[in-house]
């Protein structure tokens, strides 16, 4: 007598198309909106994306109450902050050149994927609220701290007012942007990039910090 399958196809299908937790919904809007944004920038109507992002309208409203609080969750998943990058920079009992490699080998592999240059490119131009807000963190979890270490490295004192710290903040600028404008080669460019990621990163912070120190002397010698 042959025996029926038919109760264990049921149960299959069941859980093939079980309905998704709230929080498993919420989170599955999340990625679709990342990957839309990723593709189209921040433009559009709330009509539109749910249309693409393959939701309904009042779907969307009901985790989202704006397109904006959709933005601030998409920024907070893809422009994650490591808690460990301050001590990173900051840990003293380690050579100033080795915790710059390794904070800026670990920085790239968060920041250099296709999401995170896509979005902060498309931000800069439609939604400027993100980079700012962005930018203010790395100005004084990254910026500054570095450019204290250096001067704590050799010898020199704190800027003397304003302008003198806009001039170092410059300096980390250029080692900042070029691990960040590998990234925009590839993603945006479509460019082909270095293989060997910690060679590269290497080779930048020895460029920066090889002129830094004779840069700061230089900016204190030139200012009255």
């Amino acid at each position: 007598m042959e025996t029926s399958n038919a109760p264990a196809s049921a149960d299959n299908a069941v859980k093939g198309t079980r309905r998704l937790l709230p929080e498993e919904r919420e989170q599955q809007i999340v990625q679709k909106a990342i990957e839309h944004f990723t593709r189209n920038g921040f433009g559009g109507s709330t009509r539109e994306l749910a249309r693409q992002i393959g939701v309904t309208q009042p779907l969307l409203y009901r985790y989202f109450e704006s397109k904006d609080a959709l933005v601030e969750r998409v920024y907070n998943e893809v422009f994650q902050w490591r808690p460990h990058w301050d001590r990173q920079i900051s840990d003293r009992s380690i050579p100033l050149a080795e915790r710059l490699y390794a904070f800026y080998l670990d920085y790239s592999s968060v920041i250099l994927r296709e999401e995170w240059i896509r979005l902060f490119i498309f931000a800069g131009l439609t939604h400027e609220g993100i980079n700012k807000k962005y930018l203010s963190k790395l100005r004084s979890k990254v910026f500054l701290p570095v450019l204290a270490e250096v001067r704590e490295e050799s010898g020199i004192p704190a800027p003397r007012d304003a302008a003198e710290t806009e001039a170092e903040i410059e300096m980390v600028w250029s080692l900042h942007a070029a691990i960040f404008y590998v990234g925009v080669r590839k993603w945006i460019y479509g460019l082909k990039v270095p293989t060997d990621m910690e060679a590269m990163i290497r080779q930048k912070v020895d460029m920066f910090l090889n002129g830094a120190s004779a840069t700061m002397r230089s900016i204190r010698a030139s200012t009255p």
